[in-house]
Formats: C-alpha cells, sequence, structure tokens
C-alpha cells in the first residue's frame, strides 16, 4: 500500500481540488489548488495550526480532481463542499455560491443584476463569477459602455427625476424618458454580445487605450484599463462545470490502457458537477471499447439513478438497446451524447483527463499484477501478495520473516517476524514449513482473509513443503509459487520445468522486489538476534 508522502509525490503539478479522508473513507476536508503536488504537501510541514493538526490526526488517505483552471477549482470546491459538508470546511457550507449576472428581457427595459442564482423566465444569466467583486465590475461595464439600468424594478418604477448613475453616465435613465425604447433596446442587444464573451472588437480598443495610458505614464489609468480587461477576460472564459440551463446529466471520460480501461464519471445536477465516480474495468485483448463502454454504463447505473442525458466519448455498443435497458420496462430511457464542441465537450474532455491520471495510477501498480496473474494462470488478480524468506548463521538464531504487498506496494502493516523455535542447526526448509504452519494456522484460528499468491524464497524443495503445508490445513486451493535465486525461475504446483520471465518483464521485478525486501527484513531481525546473543 503507498504510504501517503508517496502517493503526494505522485501528485501533477497542476490546478484542480484535492480531498482529504479519513479512516472509512469520509472526506473531512476539501480545498483547491493552483499546483496540487504544493498545496497538499504543504499540510505535511511542521506547522503550529491546530485546524491542520486536527485534519491530520483524521486524515488516513489523500486524493484529487484534476481542472483546466484555478478558477474552476474553486467553483468544483465550492460544489463538493456544498455536497459531501466535510467537517473540517467551515466555509462554502451554506448554499450561497458564486454569483451571476442577470440580464432580464421581460422587462420594457430590462436591467442588469447580481445574483446568487440562476433564474428561469423570460431572462438571460451569465457567470458565475469568481471572486464576486468579478461580477460587480462586469456590471459596472455593462453599465458604463452600454447605459443600462441597474436598479431594481421596484426603484425604477417609481422614480420621478435621473438618479446620480445617470450624471455619472453610467446609466441613460429610461426610468424618466430619457432614451427612446428602440435606441434601449439596442443597447441591451450590444450588452449581450459583451456578456457572451463576444468581447474581441471592444478588447482591442481597451487594450489600445491601456498601452497609450502606458506610453503617457498615466499609471493609474493604465492599471484602470487593466482591471476592465481582466473583468473582460472573466467573461471570455465560461466555467464547464457549472451551467447556467441548469441541466442534470452525466459525464463519461474514458482512458483506455493494455488490459485496463478507466472511466471517470462527473455527476451534474441542476447545471452544476457535484459527485465524481471512478470505475476500472480489467479486460483482456480484443475487447471493443464500445462494449466495454455500455458495460460500464450498465454497472454504473445498477447502483445509481440515471439522468436524462448522458455525455460520452463515444457511442457504447447497442445505443437504443443500451439505454432501454438502462431505463428499464415502461421507463423513459436517457439521450446518450457524444459532443463536439462548447461546454459540453470541454467537461467530456475534462473527465477524460481525469480518467487518464486514474488509469495512470492504477497502471503502476496494477500493471505488473496482470503480468504475473497472466504469467501464473491465477484466476483473480494478486493483490494482497505474501512472501517469506528464512535467515540463519551456521543454524544458529534462525528467523523467518513474512513481509506483504498489496496493489504492488509494501504493507508494512502486514510483516511479520518469526523466531524458530522447533529447528536445529541450518536447516531452512524446516524452518519456512514452521513460519508457514504458524501463520496460517493463525489466519484459519481469526478467520481472517487469506493472500491472493503466497511467494516463498527458493527453488522446489521450498515449494514443495510451502505445498504440503497448505493441503495439511485444508487451504489446497490457495495460490502458491517461489522463485529460485540463481537462475531467477518462478515454480508453481504441477509446473515440472518452471516458468522463466524475461528480465524486463513487470511480474519478474515484482517477484524479486518482495523476495528482496522479505529477505532484507529477514536478515535484519536475524542480525538483531544475534548482536543480543553475542552481548549477553
Amino acid at each position: 500500500m503507498t504510504s501517503l508522502g508517496e502517493k503526494i509525490a505522485a501528485f501533477p503539478e497542476s490546478p484542480g481540488i484535492y480531498f482529504f479522508k479519513n479512516a472509512a473513507g469520509g472526506v473531512i476536508y476539501i480545498g483547491k489548488a493552483q499546483r496540487l503536488r504544493d498545496r497538499v504537501r504543504s499540510y505535511f510541514q511542521p506547522s503550529d495550526d491546530p485546524k491542520v493538526a486536527n485534519i491530520l490526526s483524521e486524515t488516513a488517505d489523500v486524493d484529487y480532481i484534476l481542472t483546466d483552471s484555478e478558477r474552476e477549482a474553486a467553483f468544483l470546491e465550492n460544489n463538493f463542499i456544498q455536497q459531501n459538508q466535510p467537517k473540517f470546511n467551515l466555509r462554502l457550507k451554506d448554499d450561497k455560491s458564486f454569483p451571476f449576472i442577470k440580464v432580464n428581457l421581460g422587462e420594457p427595459f430590462p436591467g442588469v443584476y447580481f445574483r446568487r442564482k440562476v433564474s428561469q423566465g423570460k431572462s438571460r444569466t451569465f457567470g458565475p463569477f469568481s471572486p464576486a467583486n468579478e461580477a460587480r465590475k462586469t456590471i459596472h461595464l455593462a453599465s458604463k459602455f452600454f447605459g443600462l439600468r441597474t436598479c431594481e424594478e421596484a426603484v425604477y418604477k417609481n422614480r420621478r427625476r435621473p438618479c446620480l448613475e445617470y450624471d455619472l453616465k453610467l446609466c441613460t435613465a429610461p426610468c424618466v424618458g430619457r432614451i427612446a425604447r428602440m435606441d434601449y433596446a439596442e443597447n441591451v442587444a450590444d450588452a449581450l454580445l459583451f456578456l457572451e464573451g463576444k468581447t474581441e472588437k471592444l478588447a482591442g480598443i481597451l487594450k489600445a487605450r491601456m498601452e497609450r495610458a502606458a506610453a503617457d505614464e498615466a499609471f493609474e489609468a493604465a492599471a484602470h484599463w487593466r482591471d476592465v480587461l481582466k473583468a473582460l477576460d472573466q467573461v471570455r472564459i465560461k466555467p464547464a462545470i457549472i451551467s447556467v440551463r441548469l441541466e442534470d446529466q452525466d459525464i463519461f471520460g474514458y482512458s483506455g490502457g493494455a488490459g485496463l480501461h478507466a472511466f471517470h464519471i462527473f455527476v451534474m445536477r441542476k447545471g452544476k458537477v457535484v459527485r465524481s465516480h471512478e470505475r476500472v474495468l480489467e479486460a483482456g485483448p480484443g475487447r471493443a471499447e464500445d462494449e466495454l463502454l455500455r458495460e460500464a454504463l450498465i454497472a454504473f447505473y445498477a447502483d445509481h439513478d440515471f439522468p436524462p442525458k448522458i455525455l460520452v466519448p463515444f457511442l457504447p455498443a447497442g445505443k437504443a438497446a443500451a439505454a432501454v435497458e438502462l431505463a428499464g420496462p415502461g421507463g423513459r430511457p436517457p439521450e446518450i451524447l457524444v459532443p463536439a464542441r462548447g461546454k459540453n465537450r470541454a467537461l467530456l474532455d475534462m473527465a477524460k483527463k481525469n480518467a487518464e491520471r486514474v488509469l495512470a495510477a492504477r497502471d503502476e501498480g496494477l500493471g505488473p499484477l496482470i503480468a504475473l496473474k497472466n504469467a501464473l494462470g491465477l484466476t483473480a488478480l494478486p493483490v494482497r501478495i505474501e512472501g517469506f524468506d528464512v535467515s540463519n548463521t551456521q543454524g544458529q538464531e534462525t528467523v523467518a520473516s513474512l513481509v506483504t504487498f498489496e496493489n504492488g506496494r509494501p504493507f508494512k502493516d502486514g510483516y511479520r517476524k518469526f523466531k524458530i523455535r522447533t529447528v536445529e542447526g541450518p536447516n531452512d526448509v524446516a524452518a519456512m514449513e514452521e513460519a508457514l504452519r504458524r501463520h496460517f494456522g493463525r489466519i484459519l484460528e481469526e478467520k481472517a482473509a487469506l493472500p491472493d499468491l503466497v511467494l516463498v524464497d527458493g527453488g522446489k524443495p521450498q515449494l514443495n513443503t510451502a505445498k504440503r503445508v497448505l493441503d495439511s490445513l485444508g487451504l489446497t486451493s490457495q495460490p502458491l509459487a517461489s522463485l529460485a535465486k540463481r537462475e531467477e525461475l518462478l515454480f508453481i504446483p504441477g509446473h515440472r520445468d518452471g516458468i522463466r520471465l524475461e528480465r524486463t518483464s513487470p511480474a519478474l521485478k515484482l517477484v524479486q522486489h518482495i523476495r528482496d525486501e522479505a529477505h532484507r527484513f529477514a536478515i535484519t531481525f536475524h542480525r538483531q538476534r544475534r548482536s543480543k546473543s553475542s552481548f549477553t
């Protein structure tokens, strides 16, 4: 099992959100970062912050989701905190969200407003904006450049003379008839283009003003136009993870490798990505990707409700039949779509990026396991492997070691030491027999889980001894192998000549790692015993 330090060291230098999880897998803290690795690593540096200490005291795992920018990470962080309500997140737990801009087209003279929620009806909504001040800046620009009013309808209807906004040239005062309805409608149309992000021409004008002010050393004015340009950028950059259309849809990102296929699913409800799920399928060569997608869809929606729309990177095999199967008898099948562009395509690309991350993480640990499974002809992936070795000096202070590997990595909590009690003299085979009998006898007594593979150091004699011990305990179907040092041959029951793997095989490298770790652990314990005996 990978330690937290090793896992965090493999985090990317990319924007995203991170999750601290407790031993039960519950999310206890969520944060955002411009560079995930640096931000998460900072929590594990010496600190006097009691909040950090409390978070780390309950942390058993750390995970993350990649985004395209820090701004999108901020939106996703907000959504996930509201959905998960982590105990150590004090901010963003209420339903207050990032702001939007609303233009109410149902009014004779539409106004532009700051809103926290998406509106329905005869209105256009733009955003969200982060930070909130960017929404206010954008409203200011809309009133400054296009003369749109910003007062609420009740104030607008009761006004008898122009307000200060008119004197400051921030409004055309439609409340008292200072502009014709047709002219105001033209201004609204221009403002909508601006809010839609079609601002190239306007941005060019403002950039020229900024450069001219800087050349004239009018730095305050240049800074003002710079800030206005930044506000325009906020309008142009539309985060994919929040939609003003309030859709309910799921997004399936996919990445395929040699024998492994990963799916990352974003769950969007009421226009917000609020959850994500990961699925990894193991499939042999020759499996078509559209068949795997169909299998993933049916498996996922066996445990989850499906939305009206599902976005996929390619159509599943038997698209229509798959949709009907998801809906069940008499149900309305979901739409299964492949977006080509726009926000939905951006969402799909982000989901794919996270699927690639999942696959890369699994490939690192599971690739050798798949190769080992195929080499030994195992029926299941050897996720948990226990390796045994013996150490002594001319029969003195004989000890045995047990090391445990999970997902291809050392799991230190599963390490055990054995002081050999019943063997006299240098007899490694008998010492191995005692260690195996004691260990598996305890497993049966405690009704604990058996490993997926037992690996003993040595050749056929050690293998035959281990097989005899396991059979005598009734563990006749326990997968077993041994690794001979001289020629690095793998032996398994029923395979007479041994299995010779390529020197570069990831399966061979894994069993060598387990063998060497068992040897290191055994000889360290033996030296401790020998030093203690010599001192005595």
